[in-house]
């Protein structure tokens, strides 16, 4: 009988350090001139490889009992109506208005209904045609307020001697400025109840897991390396566990940056909530990312990135109108990091002419920084890039719904927290994590198997696990700007 030609002896190298059956040397021969040169150090091809930071700059972590997480924000403290139209004619001495969008903060117990306008007999408004280009404009008092008749009308006697300035039917807008009683009559009739808005948002439960078999664990091989939190010397098949961990931290941040609730009927919540296709409830899972929140109800530049002042100013425009705070980070990626360079660049006067050295005696051989770290107009503006944005693996490169920039409001505000039933001064961006006295969940991480000094199954392997529970709030989304292409 001849020699069968397999299995044969044919060595298959692999790519890494794996001991496997196919790379495992018998001929040891060390006078052999053929044996290479080998490297136990790492060599780290793409640098820092991690992508969590955000969160850490500008946001904070706290715990939370609840898989519900509610929280009030402030509305609006004065009263004003836009698209109100009047039947009377131009000059008459009053006209009865009618008022769309009506707000519910007329406090019932005071007279009033929760569909009523809130304006009431008394007060003194500002009309203002909102015709493009148009001048037009009255001050009046209102005489008779809405009532639960008549809940969306209103009617105004104007102080001008010429009467009402627009023709019927025009669309304007209403403010009240403050109030006027004739001597001796009976005070403001009816009271405003606070105009809150309840915002709410969910946990999602975050989980990844290591494998390596017991008799892989037998054979050691040491590959010296530098990890990306800071960490260095050697490690064996913990390697691949240190990868593992350094990508679920990512994804406890990149989750509370993507997530986005399931739609009611929607094939995820179909299958997270173990119904049947198309029997999912809204809101019963995903949860509601950083992106998702703002592009809801913040505000959205699209259609590419603000290259100069005139678009800026149209955003500072924009939260003149919101918040106005004070002081403010764009987190960027690289392109747009360019584009702000650039604008503040053509600022100089000598910039159209050459390059500018700046007041360091024009030195040559200086270093010229052609950055810049942020700008004040109207507020501060600083500027950072974003890894995320930028790394191929994730948000960089990508084409439909690439993100160019997300601008956060610094510092800290007070809402009304739902859970404590008392007002809480709060970052703009934190994070809650499920966790009572018995059960921390904010980063849980555990050995299983029967290899690797764990004792809890018969499984010839040990299984490193990672969980969290965590969602992230975003107070006061409506001071937050989102940069995207469309």
């Amino acid at each position: 009988m001849a020699v069968n030609v397999t299995p044969g002896f044919d060595l298959q190298p692999s790519a890494q350090q794996t001991p496997l059956s196919t790379n495992y040397i018998t001929n040891f021969d060390f006078l052999n001139q053929y044996l290479p040169d080998t490297y136990e150090k790492e060599f780290e091809r793409y640098g820092n490889r991690t992508v969590a930071s955000f969160l850490r700059m500008v946001g904070a972590e706290m715990p939370s009992n609840s898989d519900l997480i509610k929280w009030a924000e402030q509305g609006r403290l004065h009263t004003k109506y836009q698209a109100c139209t009047s039947a009377a004619a131009a000059g008459a001495d009053d006209g009865v208005w009618t008022i769309p969008n009506n707000i519910t903060n007329f406090n019932p117990a005071l007279g009033g209904t929760s569909s009523q306008a809130a304006l009431r007999a008394g007060q003194t408004v500002m009309i203002s045609d909102n015709t493009a280009g148009s001048t037009l404009q009255n001050k009046g008092i209102i005489t008779v307020a809405p009532t639960a008749a008549n809940p969306n009308q209103v009617t105004i006697a104007y102080y001008e001697a010429a009467g009402q300035s627009m023709a019927a039917a025009t669309s304007c807008d209403i403010f009240v400025y403050g109030s006027e009683f004739a001597k001796g009559v009976s005070g403001m009739q009816g009271s405003l109840e606070s105009d809150d808005f309840i915002f709410q948002n969910k946990p999602i439960i975050i989980k990844d897991k290591y494998s390596v078999s017991g008799s892989d664990m037998a054979q050691i091989g040491w590959v010296e390396v530098t990890s990306e939190n800071g960490a260095s010397g050697y490690l064996w098949y913990l390697k691949s566990e240190h990868d593992t961990r350094l990508r679920f931290e990512d994804y406890l941040e990149t989750a509370m940056i993507e997530a986005v609730p399931a739609a009611a009927g929607s094939g995820a919540g179909d299958y997270l909530q173990g119904t049947a296709a198309g029997a999912s409830v809204a809101g019963e899972s995903g949860s509601e990312g950083i992106f998702y929140v703002v592009g809801q109800r913040g505000n959205v530049f699209g259609g590419g990135n603000p290259t100069t002042l005139a678009q800026f100013d149209n955003i500072i425009q924009r939260l003149d109108k919101q918040g106005s705070i004070e002081e403010n980070v764009i987190f960027v990626d690289r392109q747009f990091s360019f584009d702000i360079d650039d604008m503040l660049a053509v600022q100089n006067s000598y910039g159209a002419g050459g390059t500018s050295y700046g007041l360091f005696d024009n030195d040559k051989d200086m270093a010229l920084n052609l950055g810049f770290t942020g700008f004040r107009r109207g507020y501060d503006f600083y500027k950072s890039d974003w890894k995320y944005l930028n790394d191929p693996t994730m948000r960089g490169g990508l084409n439909a719904g690439k993100v160019n920039g997300l601008l956060v409001p610094a510092g800290s505000t007070t809402v009304y927290d739902q859970i404590l039933g008392k007002n809480a001064k709060r970052p703009f961006l934190h994070v809650r994590y499920r966790a009572s006295e018995t059960e921390d969940r904010r980063y849980k991480s555990w050995i299983t198997g029967s290899a690797g000094g764990a004792r809890t199954s018969d499984l010839d392997a040990m299984e490193v696990n990672f969980l969290s529970e965590r969602a992230v709030c975003t107070l006061g989304a409506n001071n937050f700007f989102l940069f995207q292409d469309s």
